[in-house]
């Protein structure tokens, strides 16, 4: 099963470290899969994304931008 959360970051971001950080705290609340993906890897996510990161996305849309609102996250991951 792939993951339905997705942290977009690059290097040497620290927001995109507190929403990493975020992420892995609901995620593992609520038993959900996360990972990562670095936008400076690809030059459409660069391009798209490359100015707002830390992106989070939930099932390939976007959630959040700069800021993880936990709350939330966890209110739309345990929603039925």
């Amino acid at each position: 099963m792939s993951a339905r959360v997705r942290v977009l970051t690059r290097a040497g971001c620290h927001l995109c470290a507190d929403a990493e950080a975020a992420v892995a705290r609901v995620c593992a609340e609520t038993g959900t899969g996360w990972d990562t993906l670095d936008v400076d890897t690809d030059a459409e996510l660069r391009a798209e994304y490359g100015d707002q990161v830390p992106v989070v996305l939930l099932d390939g849309r976007e959630h959040a931008s700069f800021r993880v609102d936990e709350t939330r996250l966890r209110a739309d991951l345990t929603a039925p």
